[in-house]
């Protein structure tokens, strides 16, 4: 948990078909706290939003595996990028 009272959250690119237009690719990795990530989609990040809040304010989802985790795919249909969130403990 950070010094602000919430957790980071890791999205990582675990699946990529056809074009992203922003250029995301299997395996990028960024960090999601108090910021914006710089280069990520601004309609993935739409998508990410409400999953990445639960995951920052110590919620979870119980339909996972492990409740701090979930997969999120952007909404473009023809080209989904699909990311993995992850709550960092620390």
């Amino acid at each position: 948990m950070s010094d602000n009272g919430f957790y980071e959250v890791r999205a990582k690119v675990v699946s990529q078909k056809g074009h992203c237009a922003a250029g995301h690719r299997l395996g990028d990795e960024f960090t999601i706290g108090e910021t914006t990530p710089k280069g990520v989609c601004c309609w993935a990040f739409y998508a990410l939003f409400p999953f990445v809040s639960v995951l920052q304010l110590g919620g979870g989802f119980p339909w996972e595996a492990k409740a701090n985790e979930t997969t999120v795919a952007c909404p473009d249909p023809t080209n989904p990028v699909v990311f993995e969130l992850k709550r960092v403990e620390k």
